[in-house]
């Protein structure tokens, strides 16, 4: 079983057996609201989300964050939650300041 740690919403815990959804449809599908302005497609960088632990346990690169990492709008320790999938393991992430929602409560 695959976990998400977020650490900056009181180090949330998701736990999921699928391995084929992105980060971003396994924070959906438990309820927790992420920013995504272009509504998952890769378009824009408003999902991404700070690994802090784990990143060997996502999927490689798409050519979305490629072209991001590119432009320097994407850190090497940063992936778009609409594009990654979590394959194995935990992944511990933090919401980046500017990708915050005014309607959550943040625990940093």
């Amino acid at each position: 079983m695959a976990k998400i740690v977020i650490t900056n919403i009181d180090n949330k815990v998701i736990s999921t057996n699928e391995k084929s959804n992105t980060v971003l449809k396994i924070l959906h599908e438990n309820f927790i609201d992420w920013m995504h302005a272009c509504g998952g497609k890769g378009r824009c960088t408003t999902c991404k989300m700070i690994v802090i632990e784990g990143m060997e346990n996502l999927g490689h690169l798409t050519v979305h964050e490629k072209r991001f990492m590119e432009m320097d709008a994407l850190k090497e320790n940063e992936r778009l939650t609409c594009q990654c999938i979590l394959e194995k393991g935990v992944v511990t992430i933090k919401v980046p300041e500017t990708s915050k929602l005014p309607h959550i409560q943040y625990s940093d």
